[in-house]
């Protein structure tokens, strides 16, 4: 799957330069001119990676930053023609995973963009899946700690391979999770078995989760490619 990265610049030679780039070395790319229409689209859908130019026409970089901060760790690349030692530091404490001073390179920040997302994937990988969802005011609680999944007010008993397919689809919401990824992370590199068990594992998820028609409304198949869980945004 394709990482999302989201651009936040007013030159829009170099939202074009960026963009392009992006998209030519396997990434999605949404681009934005002013920090608002930024902020609406990034609290409906987060991406994997933010680049932020400081001087925007509408607000301050620092300012979006710091919203970024407050309910997100979604790595930032701060990209800016300030390149004062004090509005490095400023960027880094804000919560900025990185600093590139203007003019830049494009092969640095592809560099730099593939290094923050390698990290960030290590890093989300290890840490436990804990998130509370609502769609359509059906309440969906997942605890991966405890191995705990919720819909409304009743548990949802899922055996461990079940479990293991839904939090990938959580982990990638929205986002198309293709059939033979699904199976490499669920039965292992190795599996040479049908792939249609992981047809069998999702009816029964489906059947599981049907508190208020989740599994058939929500579980969607894309036929041919794979199995994604939406969310409308």
């Amino acid at each position: 799957m394709k990482d999302l990265v989201y651009i936040v610049d007013d030159e829009e030679s170099i939202l074009e330069i960026i963009e392009y780039n992006l998209s030519k070395n396997g990434y999605e790319v949404k681009g934005f001119k002013n920090g608002g229409s930024f902020i609406d689209f990034f609290n409906a859908k987060k991406p994997d990676l933010v680049i932020l130019d400081l001087m925007l026409p509408d607000c301050d970089g620092y300012d979006i930053c710091k919203k970024i901060r407050k309910g997100s760790d979604v790595p930032i690349i701060i990209l800016s023609a300030r390149s004062e030692e004090f509005d490095k530091v400023l960027g880094l404490e804000l919560g900025a995973d990185d600093y590139v001073s203007k003019p830049f390179g494009i092969r640095e920040l592809l560099a730099r963009v593939k290094n923050i997302l390698k990290r960030s994937k290590i890093k989300d990988e290890s840490r436990p899946f804990n998130r509370e969802y609502y769609f359509d005011g059906t309440k969906l609680v997942v605890d991966e700690e405890k191995h705990m999944i919720s819909l409304g007010s009743k548990s949802v008993k899922l055996n461990p391979k079940e479990f293991q397919v839904v939090m990938m689809l959580l982990r990638n919401l929205n986002n198309l999770v293709p059939r033979m990824e699904l199976i490499k992370e669920v039965w292992g590199e190795d599996y040479f078995g049908d792939t249609r068990t992981l047809d069998v594992h999702i009816r029964r998820i489906r059947k599981k989760m049907s508190y208020n028609g989740f599994g058939s409304k929500y579980i969607k198949t894309v036929h041919g490619l794979g199995y994604k869980v939406v969310k409308d945004i």
